[in-house]
């Protein structure tokens, strides 16, 4: 199979999907693989390591005319538009419910588009999601902690135990990858901690691996509304269903946290869990809504683009070698877990959450791959 790796051209991105080490590994199983001059230079790989690796180095109409997959980071642009053609597998992050002009295009051109963040292993995990998540959970206290600073426009609060001082006290809610990732550095600097889930399987799984004094709390009304109360900074890191019009905090509720509070919200989901959240860049990464600072970059992990791409690339790599492997049709009907990520099957919608969204017919994968 022939691969394209495109370089990413979302503002801010500067994560790569394939390493050097990961072309060696598809060519060493007899594919051939096309990257676009500088697509690793913003994650530390020169041309010179994808070219000694084995890699066809050209220019973007190159990688994408050539390419029996594209293998990319983010979703598809406008100006990416144009390259897709029919058949064309497409295996990134797509968040198709999320951006409906692209969803319209990729149907039109009869791509076959397969979603990281819908991916699911045995114990119906997210293990394409899950390093990502990790990743912003521990950069959105980073974010956090730097919003603070008296030079940053912030209260001038230290976010960590120190003596003689008030220990400052951080909400983080979702007790999952974000959630954890979060957790670690927030308890690591010795603030008081509290997290909230309404899965009580997590918030034990939290028990055994967090210290003792971090507060895990069931997540209802009263107690989101109790951290508001004392809350330095929170970090929101649930995932919102899209189709849901209520919220976790409202515009009235942001009164009851503390002046100059921040609010982090890693998941950045229009109007989701945190009402007044809309998603922002790390051009222009705040916004004020009364009195509280929010903070909604929707690509964390790539102000860490060395480290997110190591391990975004050790956990996609061998799914893209079970496509280029098996040929895409087979990889799907074998391996349910990838089945689920599929968005797009030349033409048809074969994504529940996003046609129930955006309005349209949705067809089960398997039935799809009938017509």
């Amino acid at each position: 199979m022939y691969i394209g790796v495109p370089k990413e051209i979302k503002p801010n991105e500067y994560r790569v999907a394939m390493t050097p080490a990961g072309v060696l590994e598809m060519i060493r199983r007899g594919h051939q693989v096309y990257v676009q001059h500088q697509a690793g230079t913003g994650s530390g790989y020169s041309d010179a390591a994808y070219e000694e690796a084995g890699a066809k180095l050209c220019d973007a109409a190159t990688v994408y005319r050539n390419a029996d997959m594209i293998y990319k980071i983010k979703e598809i642009l406008p100006a990416e538009f144009s390259f897709m053609r029919e058949d064309l597998v497409v295996f990134t992050y797509l968040h198709s419910n999320a951006y409906p002009d692209m969803t319209r295009a990729l149907l039109e051109r009869k791509i076959i588009g397969i979603a990281y963040e819908d991916v699911v292993d045995e114990e119906g995990q997210f293990p394409l999601l899950r390093p990502m998540s990790e990743l912003a959970g521990k950069g959105g206290f980073i974010a956090g902690l730097n919003l603070m600073q008296s030079v940053n426009g912030g209260q001038g609060l230290l976010l960590a135990r120190t003596a003689g001082v008030k220990i400052p006290h951080i909400s983080i809610i979702g007790a999952g990858a974000a959630g954890l990732g979060a957790a670690e550095l927030a308890l690591g600097f010795g603030n008081g901690v509290s997290i909230l889930d309404i899965d009580l399987c997590k918030l034990e799984s939290l028990k055994r691996q967090l210290p003792a004094h971090a507060e895990l709390l069931y997540s209802n009304r009263e107690n989101v509304l109790a951290c508001l109360e004392r809350t330095d900074l929170l970090i929101n890191c649930i995932l919102w269903d899209k189709t849901r019009k209520d919220h976790l905090i409202y515009r009235g509720d942001l009164k009851r946290m503390k002046p100059g509070g921040i609010i982090v919200d890693v998941s950045c989901d229009e109007a989701g869990a945190i009402e007044t959240s809309h998603a922002t860049s790390h051009d222009d990464p705040t916004y004020i809504v009364d009195g509280i600072v929010h903070y909604a970059v929707d690509n964390i992990p790539s102000a860490f683009s060395k480290t997110a791409t190591e391990m975004l690339a050790n956990v996609t790599l061998p799914y893209a070698l079970l496509i280029a492997d098996r040929g895409v049709r087979e990889a799907l009907t074998a391996h349910a877990g990838l089945r689920r990520g599929l968005s797009f099957y030349r033409g048809l919608m074969t994504l529940e959450e996003t046609a129930r969204k955006l309005g349209y017919d949705f067809v089960e994968p398997l039935k799809a791959f009938e017509k």
